[in-house]
């Protein structure tokens, strides 16, 4: 018999974390208010409803702009490395609080636990990242073609940052965008999924604890919770330095066309169709943990997840049979409870986009061998519980060029190792890829500039499980948009480039004369 959700301690983590039964969905400047319509926060997991949040009204908008700009003014004077204090601090806030914002990851979005606790470990990581970061600002200097001249450039805080975060990853993107943005001198407003409004009332509770204990303006972090209205005033508001924009390729198309019509900063992570080549020289073992785990982890609610397995002729057969024996095997149900792989779509809207594309497939020619379907019965009350599915296709088929938010993974064959490279970028879209070989040619190959035209590309890894230290997103119509690691730092300020003339002379560039 499966455990209750009350087994799981969910009322005592929700009040550990700040959460009543009806909250106030913005926080800024030491505040809790809002005036717009009520959001019903349901858990997939179970189907009850968690609480509700009073969302932002167009007013309320107008206010949180107001104080972050005047936070703006007294945080960018404050230098780097003590900004980096603030991150360390809020990373440490992390740690004592992990189990609690974990499950309440897990509950609200409906990811396993253990995957609910890896998104809060991203935070804390991407919190020390940024706090060595924050000494590490650096500029570059240059040599003058004029005498007595000296050339640099530096970086300054952009302003506001905008975030908006979606649903599958309801805190770790919002940490991403947000630790870089404080080192960096700017402040935040971040607008959560709808779907996942707690998660982020939660986190901004946090956050505020530090800026109240170093007596900081709170304006510094602010949370809005709302519709796509207030989104959108987000998005065409020209205060709002940088938008960082997380979701579907539709929406960022919009996003991205209306920050640039106003000359703002974007960083857009949009759709993946994750592909791993399975090579005849791959460890099949490795390959069949790899492709699993890419294909139904987050019950395939990634942008990461393996949606396209491209596999060699020769092992086809052999992949495919031990495909189905692993499918076999997965345990679908609660996510709070570990012994679960597999937990529920996000919601209803979500169970529909899986049997509709299931439906394509079948009506384009695929062919299934782990049939797909809805999970009923008294552990699966949501209606949210699905069925993670395997189908035999060609990569031209229409719905293998749609990415599909549910665990639907697609069986491609391959004869030549170009082929496979060619079915890879063969779709929209450029996330992640992977390749499975102990050929080293084969590696080299895909890694080079005849190879994957992702803007992640593993070897003997699967698509899933980016690294905090690298930079993070994709090509095409992913949006091009880095996040994370390595320099994405520069994202999040301006470039300034610097002349001093130290002589007791003004000679203008070029040789120009202009004499009076």
């Amino acid at each position: 018999m499966s455990k209750k959700i009350n087994d799981f301690g969910i009322e005592k983590t929700l009040k550990n974390l700040g959460i009543s039964k009806e909250n106030k969905g913005v926080c800024s400047g030491g505040k809790s208010f809002a005036n717009g319509d009520l959001i019903e926060s349901y858990s997939p997991t179970d189907g009850k409803l968690i609480a509700k949040v009073k969302s932002a009204a167009s007013k309320d908008y107008d206010k949180v702009i107001e104080t972050a700009k005047s936070a703006f003014a007294e945080f960018r004077m404050i230098p780097a490395p003590k900004r980096g204090e603030l991150v360390r601090q809020f990373g440490n806030k992390l740690r004592e609080k992990k189990d609690d914002l974990g499950k309440l990851v897990s509950y609200e979005m409906g990811k396993s636990l253990q995957e609910g606790l890896g998104e809060v470990q991203e935070m804390i990581d991407i919190c020390d990242f940024a706090v060595g970061l924050s000494r590490q600002l650096h500029g570059f200097t240059m040599h003058s073609e004029r005498p007595g001249h000296r050339m640099y450039e530096q970086y300054h805080p952009l302003g506001i940052v905008g975030i908006i975060s979606a649903f599958n990853f309801p805190v770790a993107v919002w940490s991403w965008n947000n630790a870089l943005s404080w080192i960096c001198g700017n402040v935040t407003i971040w607008k959560p999924s709808e779907k996942t409004p707690l998660c982020g009332i939660a986190c901004q509770n946090i956050i505020s604890e530090v800026l109240k204990e170093n007596n900081l303006p709170e304006g510094i972090s602010n949370l809005i919770v709302g519709d796509h209205k207030i989104g959108d005033q987000l998005v065409n508001d020209k205060n709002i330095a940088l938008v960082s924009f997380t979701g579907s390729t539709r929406v960022g198309r919009i996003v991205g066309t209306n920050v640039a019509q106003r000359f703002g900063k974007s960083i857009l992570e949009l759709g993946g169709n994750n592909a791993i080549i399975i090579s005849k020289d791959a460890d099949l073992d490795m390959s069949i943990i790899g492709a699993v785990f890419g294909a139904v982890g987050t019950a395939g609610q990634r942008c990461t997840s393996t949606r396209r397995l491209i596999i060699h002729e020769s092992v086809y057969d052999e992949v495919k049979n031990r495909l189905v024996k692993a499918y076999g095997q997965l345990k679908i149900g609660n996510p709070l409870d570990e012994k679960n792989h597999v937990g529920p779509l996000i919601d209803q809207n979500a169970v529909q986009q899986y049997l509709d594309s299931i439906k394509k497939c079948k009506k384009e020619g695929g062919k299934f061998i782990v049939e797909g379907g809805i999970l009923e019965g008294k552990n699966f009350e949501s209606g949210c519980y699905v069925k993670p599915c395997i189908a035999e296709v060609k990569n031209s088929f229409e719905i293998v060029q749609h990415e599909t938010f549910a665990p639907i993974l697609y069986l491609i064959k391959y004869k030549k190792l170009e082929d496979a490279i060619a079915m890879q970028n063969d779709v929209p879209q450029g996330l992640s890829s992977a390749i499975m070989t102990q050929n080293l040619r084969e590696a080299e190959l895909f890694l080079s500039q005849a190879g994957s035209d992702c803007g992640i590309a593993n070897v003997n890894i699967g698509t899933s499980g980016a690294e905090i230290g690298g930079a993070f997103g994709g090509e095409k119509e992913t949006g091009g948009g880095r996040e994370s690691g390595s320099d994405v730092w520069k994202y999040y300020m301006r470039r300034q480039t610097n002349t001093i003339n130290y002589s007791t002379h003004l000679p203008l560039a070029q040789g120009i004369r202009f004499d009076l």
